[in-house]
């Protein structure tokens, strides 16, 4: 990718999309963990510890080339984002739990998004190739958790200030994201169509696990449809934007990226397609109820 994108225009887009997520948040979304443990729980399991299990499957099932593999167990371990709470409330999920899991999410992958892509360097003997350095895992979340605080701030004193920025921002955070896909592919033109031929089917698979997991599990531990529904976003649709940053700002390597790259590019129509199929499921046991 450019460098001019990656050094300034990515730290400006991540910026921006943690500031949109800040926008949403107050000290209320962090003590609604303790009304609602068991969904915020369940979801988090699936999120930090399912998920990267299985995407280590998928990574070993299709012999991804060991940036690759890196690359999609990055993603595997970031937080969900602004667009999960999207797709929650365009399908009659409990956004109020997105915006929790979010924000918790968001500071547990301070400690668990190094450990699991080292994991993966180490596994793929990559670590004379990249490196993640603590200063710059520091570095990352500075970038993150700072726009989040000044968000929240803002949230406070100025509440409508927020609530008229919030569809501006979200706007934002998906043009930015395209922006960076197609830069990342412009980027690596030449091995573009190799790359979709290895990590496409990669990236479908796992977004649509996710999705499902993160559904289906809830449920089975009793945990209401419309928290279920926020489960799955929130586990199914990832922060690619933060998978990019890294990849690119950290590890330094742009094949690293491509995975985030692609499944930013598939996980909207995956991600709308699932949430049509799933509401219209739950819509239909509910009037079989109510019948």
């Amino acid at each position: 990718m450019d460098s001019a994108l990656t050094e300034i225009g990515l730290p400006i887009a991540l910026a921006i999309i943690m500031f949109g997520l800040g926008l949403d948040l107050t000290p209320a979304d962090f003590r609604r963990v303790g009304k609602h443990p068991r969904a915020v729980l369940v979801a988090l399991v699936c999120q930090l510890i399912v998920l990267p299990a299985i995407c280590f499957g998928i990574v070993v099932l299709f012999d991804l080339p060991p940036f690759l593999g890196i690359g999609l167990l990055l993603l595997s371990a970031s937080p969900g984002g602004t667009t999960a709470n999207l797709f929650s409330h365009l399908f009659r999920g409990d956004v109020a739990l997105n915006i929790t899991l979010t924000a918790i999410n968001s500071i547990i992958a301070i400690a668990t998004l190094p450990v699991i892509t080292n994991l993966a360097i180490n596994y793929f003997d990559q670590s004379d190739n990249v490196t993640m350095p603590l200063a710059e895992v520091v570095k990352v979340f500075a970038l993150i958790l700072i726009p989040v605080g000044i968000g929240m701030l803002v949230r406070a004193k100025s509440p409508g200030f927020a609530q008229r920025m919030d569809k501006p921002v979200r706007i934002a955070s998906a043009i930015i994201l395209a922006v960076l896909v197609l830069g990342i592919l412009a980027g690596e033109k030449d091995n573009v169509g190799e790359y979709l031929a290895e990590v496409g089917l990669a990236a479908v698979l796992f977004c649509s696990i996710s999705l499902v997991i993160g559904f289906l599990v809830p449920r089975a531990f009793g945990v209401v449809e419309s928290q279920a529904i926020a489960s799955s976003f929130e586990i199914g649709v990832h922060n690619a934007t933060l998978a990019i940053f890294v990849a690119e700002n950290v590890l330094k390597e742009a094949e690293i990226a491509v995975p985030a790259a692609v499944y930013g590019l598939l996980m909207f129509p995956l991600a709308a397609l699932w949430g049509m199929f799933v509401s219209k499921r739950v819509g239909a046991a509910r009037e079989s109820v109510a019948a």
